[in-house]
């Protein structure tokens, strides 16, 4: 469930990101996932207060949040890359292995290794807020906006080639407005 009024601002870098409960580096907290998109709520000097989709906050470098468009693709443009429902059967699948193998670590056949072992290489991002998604593509390592028709590229964690080309500049670190 989202927030409510959430909507990226931002994703974590591809490498994840420390947390901290406040703008304390002796107060950490549960690190950021590789692409995880946040919103950027508030900035006090380097520092930065995020929200995530699930409620979720914390302060975090902001220098290192990597910025998103302004506003997802519009619905109507002919550059949407592909069809969401494949995208979503291979996350469905994904989600049942994990399930099934929570269901197996709870029951008692799984050990915590095998439980390791088992979900190793597992990744699902999903955030569905009414008819805009934001979908990871853990293959092609990139976040990707869709309407419920169409997916475009929205955040990627390495070049995409032109074929999926949104007509977007590529994500970039930039600076907050008033630090160029």
């Amino acid at each position: 469930m989202s927030a409510p009024g959430f909507r990226p601002t931002h994703v974590v870098p591809p490498h994840g990101l420390p947390a901290w409960e406040a703008p304390d580096p002796a107060r950490p907290t549960v690190p950021l996932d590789p692409l995880l998109p946040v919103q950027l709520v508030e900035r006090r000097g380097d520092w930065g207060y995020i929200r995530c989709a699930n409620g979720w906050a914390a302060w975090v470098d902001g220098r290192l949040l990597v910025a998103v468009p302004d506003d997802p693709p519009a619905g109507g443009e002919p550059h949407g890359t592909a069809d969401p429902r494949p995208l979503l059967a291979r996350a469905e699948q994904a989600l049942a292995d994990y399930r099934a193998a929570v269901e197996d670590l709870a029951a008692g056949s799984l050990d915590g290794e095998a439980f390791e072992t088992r979900t190793r290489g597992l990744r699902i991002g999903l955030v569905v807020d009414g008819v805009s998604m934001w979908l990871y593509d853990p293959q092609e390592e990139r976040w990707l906006y869709g309407d419920g028709r169409r997916l475009s590229t929205y955040a990627a964690d390495r070049s995409v080639d032109g074929a999926d080309d949104t007509g977007h500049a590529p994500t970039r670190l930039v600076a907050p407005e008033g630090e160029r």
